[in-house]
């Protein structure tokens, strides 16, 4: 599926295409369908367990991140950046039934120049912190250490990764086996839940790339050089109109539009749990609407359709960006999560359920959809703005 748009045209690719196919070959390990790659327990070699490795960066969020705190001198926007990248990698995990006992290294690249100490002191701080706020919701995760290396040669401002790993039985792990007939339940992004204290935009950390240069304007090209690639065609180089310190009205009160951009990413890993614990029998599938968007649940099914016909309203955040950029619709769903950020794939009758237990924690959800069989692999996208079909 090749979405082409704007976001191609800044060297991005929603789909990624092309790591798809450079990985094709490579073994799918223990649970080929499962969300993450499962392999043998080669910790301790016991046949009944399996261990988990999961990657993952806050992606460009970081250059955001940068314009930001040079803009308004607010460091504490970093520790941000570090539940972005942490969720980025627990959550995922999460989907094959791993949603606890994690332990976390770090892997940060910084241009010394740019980055001073006091930002990787907030980093690392955040780390810490993030860890603490898991740990009081009795999760247990651990920290190993990590990399920090000075790379100004290859890294413009800052890069900040997580390496996840976990041990867990065979038998819990949670295999994906989307069926005709199922009912399709999304969560909401953005919101606040029982856990966060704050409004969440639910921007997560996919598409930052578009959604940067999209909405802001291009003064910050000329201040700030080292924020963006340079063989970057200029017109798609902070192509909008806003400043990061303007004003949106969401929910009767005001946001900057750079704090709505830099919300954090949402952990599920409460809700999931309570899920796994209550509804494991009747669980089909659960998909984190990462890279892909609205379509990412395409590279799990086998020969289905999912018919998207009643999704959560678009979050405030996702109607500025297209608006600033005038993006097709179409694309828009491929880039960002548009809202919906996870999908829960049960037996039929049992959606309703799942709502209930999600707004337990003061996450919006609906039964947004359903399930056929098809010739092949479709999402069918039914908006106010359109039909869209995905294969």
């Amino acid at each position: 599926m090749n979405t082409g748009g704007n976001y191609e045209k800044r060297g991005v690719s929603s789909s990624k295409e092309e790591v798809h196919d450079a990985i094709k070959n490579l073994d799918k390990g223990l649970f080929p369908n499962a969300f993450c790659k499962i392999i043998p327990d080669v910790a301790a070699g016991d046949v009944d367990y399996c261990n988990l490795m999961h990657a993952d960066t806050a992606g460009t969020k970081t250059s955001l991140a940068y314009l930001y705190w040079r803009e308004t001198n607010d460091i504490s926007v970093w520790k941000n950046i570090v539940q972005d990248a942490i969720v980025m990698n627990i959550d995922d995990m999460a989907c094959a039934g791993c949603y606890d006992h994690f332990i976390l290294s770090s892997t940060i690249g910084r241009n010394k120049k740019l980055i001073p100490g006091q930002v990787l002191s907030a980093i690392i701080q955040g780390t810490s912190k993030f860890a603490d706020f898991l740990k009081s919701m009795d999760f247990n995760i651990h920290l190993a250490g990590g990399e920090t290396a000075d790379v100004g040669d290859i890294v413009r401002v800052a890069d900040i990764g997580y390496t996840a790993f976990a041990r867990m039985r065979k038998g819990d792990v949670f295999d994906i086996d989307i069926k005709e007939g199922a009912e399709l339940v999304v969560l909401s992004s953005s919101g606040m839940s029982t856990y966060e204290n704050n409004y969440n935009s639910g921007i997560g950390c996919n598409g930052l790339t578009s959604a940067r240069h999209d909405v802001l304007e291009h003064s910050y090209a000329s201040k700030y050089p080292e924020s963006f690639d340079s063989s970057i065609d200029k017109k798609y180089v902070y192509a909008g109109s806003k400043k990061l310190t303007d004003m949106l009205l969401v929910e009767g009160e005001s946001h900057t539009i750079g704090s709505l951009l830099l919300s954090p990413t949402r952990t599920y890993l409460p809700f999931i749990r309570s899920l796994f614990n209550n509804f494991r029998p009747q669980l089909q599938g659960l998909i984190h609407c990462t890279g892909g968007g609205q379509t990412k649940v395409l590279k799990f099914l086998n020969k289905k359709r999912i018919v998207k016909n009643n999704l959560l309203p678009i979050p405030p955040i996702f109607n500025l960006i297209q608006s600033e950029s005038n993006t097709e619709w179409s694309e828009m769903y491929t880039v960002f999560n548009m809202g919906q950020r996870l999908e829960v794939y049960v037996n039929k009758g049992i959606g309703n359920e799942i709502v209930t237990l999600a707004k337990s924690f003061n996450i919006d959800a609906c039964v947004a959809g359903y399930v056929e069989n098809a010739e092949q692999n479709e999402v069918r996208l039914e908006s106010n703005y359109g039909t869209f079909i995905y294969r």
